[in-house]
């Protein structure tokens, strides 16, 4: 997947281009840059402004869109009318979908967009948004009204198909961003953390443009990117000797589970194995007590086509079903810490069986009505069940009455569950 970020460069890497750079790769996309003005900062100012050339900002987007397929583009800092009308004419019949955060002022107090130029922004950027990520004090400078509501509503008018004024409402702790969509109006709240830092407007927007490139509508992009910005102020770094950097810190189990994840959506034809309720692959602490205890992906992994995409972000308590299946087999075989559920096919369970698996299975039908009732309890009654002496490396049902038949593979990491699904990946 290949997202372009248009925007400032900034060199101390907590917004811009850099910051985009980061996040995307971190998240397995590959990055496409565009670079508009270079600028002179760190954590505690910004010295100066360099705009890039016409020319040059031409050649820029003209080497990428030329020679690459874009699933999506990140508007960023633009600073003049020059660079606005060089975006508008070679982004204003683009068919991937375009998000623009409004650069208008840096953190540190310097103006970054000039105000010469606000009119031919409203005119010329603003209509090239999917979504526009203003925060407050942007929406006002953009429409003149305090009012978050009419704001949205006002830049709604100016051409942008969705709205989302971040930080409209702020309390001690808990801050929410409005969101307006073409058909409908609603409000994201998420908890506060009260630390000033530089470049979590840039990380929304970024989140954002990755969710709506792996085609995920605006509400389920809104909330993924408030998660993620809250982790990253959360893990915000003192790195300089002014104001807070936003930082995602990447334990070695994350980067281990991205890993074979980016290894299984690589495998071929794996996209016939995802099933309806779609794809989720799991890797706990030692000794995990709740799903709290396992990391998963918030959204799971989804079949477009014959691609999988990660739909969300890899964290604690991401999964449910998978994780509670993990917990239960853990319980009696600690050293299985991993698991991925995949579709049920009996040409899976068949090799698995020839392959010397141990293949274990059980019937829904036959779970206790009272234990339907309860949230989640299927799948810790029907694994829990059926656990004998041998460490099960496959699990299956055969479904039940609106529910889709399943199949659990458990290793001892992600990489051993990785390795079990391409043995049995044969099958196809």
């Amino acid at each position: 997947m290949n997202i372009l970020s248009i925007g400032g460069s900034d060199p101390s890497t907590g917004a811009g281009i850099q910051s985009d750079v980061k996040t995307f790769s971190t998240n397995g996309i590959y990055p496409f840059t565009v670079i508009t003005a270079i600028t002179s900062q760190n954590t505690k100012k910004i010295s100066s402004i360099e705009p890039v050339s016409r020319r040059s900002l031409e050649l820029q987007i003209d080497s990428v869109l030329s020679d690459f397929h874009i699933d999506a583009v990140k508007i960023g800092m633009v600073f003049n009318s020059q660079i606005i009308k060089v975006l508008h004419s070679k982004l204003k019949d683009s068919k991937f979908p375009i998000v623009v955060d409004p650069i208008i002022k840096s953190t540190t107090g310097k103006l970054l967009l000039k105000r010469s130029a606000l009119r031919d922004y409203r005119k010329m950027i603003i209509p090239l948004a999917d979504v526009i990520t203003p925060n407050r004090y942007e929406s006002n400078v953009l429409t003149g009204i305090t009012d978050a509501r009419k704001a949205a509503k006002k830049i709604q008018t100016m051409g942008a198909k969705n709205v989302i004024i971040t930080g409209f409402t702020e309390s001690n702790n808990k801050i929410t961003d409005f969101v307006l969509e073409s058909t409908q109006e609603y409000k994201i709240s998420g908890k506060k953390i009260p630390i000033i830092n530089h470049g979590s407007g840039c990380n929304y927007s970024a989140s954002i443009t990755e969710s709506l490139a792996k085609g995920l509508v605006v509400n389920e992009a809104a909330k993924i990117a408030k998660k993620f910005v809250y982790k990253l102020i959360k893990n915000s770094i003192s790195i300089g000797k002014g104001i807070n950097i936003t930082h995602e810190e990447i334990s070695k189990d994350v980067k281990h589970l991205q890993d074979s994840i980016d290894e299984f959506k690589q495998t071929k034809n794996i996209h016939r194995i995802i099933p309806e309720c779609q794809t989720n692959f799991v890797f706990a602490k030692i000794n995990p007590k709740t799903i709290n205890d396992i990391l998963g992906v918030s959204g799971r992994l989804v079949k477009a086509g014959k691609e999988i995409v990660t739909a969300g972000e890899i964290v604690y308590g991401g999964s449910q079903h998978v994780a509670s299946a993990v917990i239960q087999v853990n319980k009696k075989f600690s050293e299985v810490l991993s698991c991925i559920n995949i579709k049920y096919d009996t040409k899976i369970i068949s090799l698995a069986k020839k392959l010397g698996f141990t293949v274990l299975s059980y019937d829904r039908s036959k779970e206790p009505k009272n234990m339907k009732k309860q949230e989640n309890s299927s799948i810790i009654w029907g694994v829990s069940s059926i656990l004998k002496n041998k460490c099960p490396d496959l699990v299956y049902h055969k479904g039940d009455f609106g529910k889709e038949p399943m199949i659990l593979i458990f290793g001892e990491s992600p990489n051993d569950v990785i390795k079990k699904v391409s043995k049995l990946r044969l099958s196809y």
